[in-house]
């Protein structure tokens, strides 16, 4: 994220209204452009296609179609991806640029391998249990594993910092699906679903070759060393555990209602309940805002300060890394409350404008008194990750994991807890487990910031371990003879 801290910098320091809106819209095509870009997409085909007159039950598939693909090829990629990153970083890092294709290769035949593990069960089971036509379980199953591969390849974009070369990519590719869509709709005359889900894999599938090439086009030679990729799975498992427990614990809460006597089933497949995962949807994007926060300030502020920690450390007095080390925490310590103030107002604006405008959208009764509890939720749950983020700064992984599984824990055994509860504190559970996970998160950078000498002088090793004989510990001896 260095890079983008720097390019924001060059923006916003030329202080004026212009530049602040320049800054704005530069951080939200390097964050959450490529969402806004599908989500965008998939609402403009309803709307100018008539999705609201499509009976209920064919309209439901559709949408758990797609929400099951999104949700469950995150979940697929996320154990896989974050190791993957961390290898592909340190052979830029070494400039073992050759070997970045055996990690892209071998990562992408994990991806596919483990995504068709999971997905062929279902496929065929909704085919011959959910009574659902070949073509619609074909295509979704396409679309599916398209989004892994999408999710998969954006690792190495985001690696080789081409932010917007990647949201261009998804406007390519949404664009194709929705003009696509008009098509097999308008002049072909099928049928509104049939057409919308087609054209979405497609645009999906059009994304991950189109990323395929651009990865191809950064990285030509193959070293074809397979091995030491594997090998980091061993020795960087927590990120695994880290990223497995965090991307789980943002969707346990769903699964857990999905059991409750108000969820509804699609086919005999699909199961989903309506008002708490539109509640959930809502939530989280009031306070997605706090990642264009994140980047906006945080990563400009906070990394000049780590930089120069980082520097004071390789070559400065004991005095300049104490100093560096005091400005460094102080500014961690400004910026997580500016995300705090920032986003808590953001949230209550949003809160707002979902109170009025939304009843008058079709969204009231269920998922309005639902709603409260989970933007509180995830507004917590926001601030938690910024800690994660700031923990793999100082590579403490073990806090990571202590954070990502505490955080699951709690967000489960209080979901269960809230359905028994009425309607208004059904998104309890993900607040308890955020605020659990933060306070573990808080209290482990606490932590290092009291110990973070020991944590940077004392954790590594001169010597790699091995197997053999222990080398002798003896350095000189007085008697030993001289040679002339």
């Amino acid at each position: 994220m260095a890079g983008v801290g720097v390019k924001l910098n060059r923006i916003f320091e030329k202080r004026s209204i212009a530049a602040d809106l320049i800054g704005f819209t530069y951080s939200i095509i390097i964050t959450i452009a490529p969402v806004l870009l599908v989500i965008g997409t998939i609402l403009l085909m309803g709307v100018v296609l008539g999705f609201n007159e499509v009976d209920y039950l064919t309209r439901e598939l559709f949408s758990c179609t797609i929400l099951y693909t999104f949700v469950f090829g995150l979940l697929t990629v996320a154990p896989f991806n974050a190791v993957l990153f961390k290898y592909t970083q340190d052979a830029i890092y070494e400039e073992r640029f050759q070997d970045i294709l055996p990690c892209f290769y071998l990562g992408l035949a994990m991806n596919i391998a483990f995504s068709c593990l999971l997905g062929i069960p279902f496929c065929l089971w909704e085919h011959f249990a959910g009574r659902v036509e070949v073509f619609y379980v074909f295509c979704g199953f396409c679309s599916y594993i398209s989004m892994v591969l999408v999710f998969y390849s954006l690792v190495y974009l985001s690696v080789c910092k081409d932010y917007e070369r990647t949201s261009l990519l998804f406007l390519v590719g949404m664009a194709a699906a929705f003009l696509l869509c008009l098509f097999l709709n308008v002049r072909q005359g099928w049928e509104l679903t049939r057409s919308m889900l087609l054209s979405l894999t497609v645009g999906f599938f059009l994304i991950a070759a189109m990323e395929f090439a651009a990865v191809k086009r950064y990285f030509v030679k193959n070293s074809n060393r397979y091995k030491p990729v594997l090998g980091y799975f061993k020795k960087w498992w927590k990120l695994v555990v880290t990223n497995f427990f965090y991307i789980f614990g943002l969707y346990i809460h769903n699964f857990v209602f999905w059991t409750h006597e108000e969820r509804a089933i699609i086919a005999d497949s699909f199961i989903y309940n309506q008002p708490y995962d539109m509640a959930s949807c809502i939530a989280m994007f009031t306070n997605i805002s706090a990642t264009i926060i994140f980047i906006t300030n945080i990563e400009m502020h906070f990394y000049e300060k780590y930089r120069n920690y980082s520097e004071a450390v390789i070559g400065g007095k004991k005095a300049d890394i104490e100093n560096a080390r005091n400005r460094m925490f102080r500014q961690l310590s400004t910026e997580l409350m500016n995300l705090v103030r920032i986003q808590f107002i953001i949230s209550v604006v949003i809160y707002l404008f979902c109170v009025v405008f939304l009843p008058g959208l079709g969204f009231g009764g269920s998922v309005l008194r639902i709603y409260p509890c989970l933007a509180a939720g995830y507004f917590i749950l926001f601030l938690m990750y910024a800690a994660i983020l700031f923990m793999y700064y100082f590579n403490d992984l073990t806090g990571a994991v202590m954070t990502a599984v505490s955080f699951f824990a709690a967000t489960l055994i209080g979901s269960i807890f809230a359905m028994s509860l009425t309607e208004i504190w059904y998104g309890i559970g993900l607040v308890i487990g955020s605020l659990v996970g933060w306070s573990v998160a808080y209290a482990r950078l606490r932590w290092i910031e009291k110990n973070l000498d020991t944590h940077v002088f004392c954790n590594g090793r001169i010597l790699k371990r091995g197997i053999g004989p222990k080398p002798s510990g003896l350095v000189y001896r007085r008697d030993c003879p001289k040679i002339e």
